[in-house]
């Protein structure tokens, strides 16, 4: 559900299917021309909420962690889900990113190994939280140890879900690179030492919150949603090379680029 390790598998080893749009999934094209106009994270996490209304399905998520390390995202799981997984570091249990640091392609989440009790234990933590009982994830393994997974998330029974997996397969898989490349060229490359810029709203996030307001408080006065909130806590957050949220804030302070 989230983000891994490495597999030996690079995108370069793999064979990218030929977009072929049917009756059934006349959406991917535009939204690949929407995704491809996409100029900042913003517009990023847009297109995670756009590719999961296309797709009429309950979650988008893409996670990727780049060459130094970082981790970052963009998608629509609940904000309390997302501040569960990271607190429990969830990522260390999750069947789907060890599943997925081992594959390459499109995988249902039905393949991987969830016999443990800590992985069925996870499982029903997530369902309370909102995750739908049905997943498919697609991992990409680039250079320089980058890893990333695109993951399509919904609520409905097996032989819904293995026609929805059937009609959407190639061009999800297409559209999971895409994703990749853009946030790579958002990503810009920074190293985890060096303080560059925060942007306007990225400074009205880490000024409000310094200022002792909650997540939601800070998102209804900027007038955005929450998860939209969160994908500018998270682009400064790895702007700043910060370990947490609070680090963020702390180190915006005491480099002088927000005042309270």
């Amino acid at each position: 559900m989230g983000a891994g390790q490495r597999a030996d598998t690079t995108v370069e080893d793999e064979e990218l299917p030929i977009l072929e749009v049917g009756s059934d999934n006349k959406w991917a094209l535009p939204f690949l021309e929407f995704l491809q106009n996409a100029s900042n994270m913003e517009e990023l996490q847009l297109s995670a909420q756009r590719l999961r209304d296309d797709l009429s399905v309950l979650h988008v998520v893409y996670h990727w962690v780049n060459s130094a390390g970082r981790r970052f995202g963009v998608g629509t799981y609940s904000t309390a889900w997302v501040d569960r997984y990271l607190d429990r570091n969830y990522v260390h249990i999750d069947p789907v990113i060890a599943g997925c640091a081992q594959r390459s392609g499109i995988t249902n989440w039905k393949e991987f190994d969830w016999s443990s009790k800590t992985s069925r234990d996870f499982l029903t933590d997530a369902l309370q939280h909102g995750v739908g009982n049905q997943g498919l994830s697609i991992p990409i393994h680039g250079p320089s140890a980058r890893f990333s997974i695109l993951t399509i998330n919904d609520y409905c029974d097996d032989m819904e879900w293995e026609e929805f997996t059937q009609t959407n397969g190639r061009p999800l898989t297409l559209i999971a690179h895409e994703i990749d490349r853009k946030a790579q060229e958002l990503d810009g490359g920074y190293g985890p030492s060096r303080i560059v810029p925060l942007s306007p709203r990225e400074l009205s996030v880490l000024t409000l919150l310094a200022q002792g307001q909650s997540r939601a408080q800070a998102a209804a006065e900027l007038d955005i949603s929450q998860h939209t909130l969160r994908v500018y806590i998270e682009t400064a957050r790895n702007k700043l090379g910060a370990t947490n949220t609070t680090h963020a804030v702390a180190r915006a302070l005491r480099n002088g680029l927000i005042v309270l």
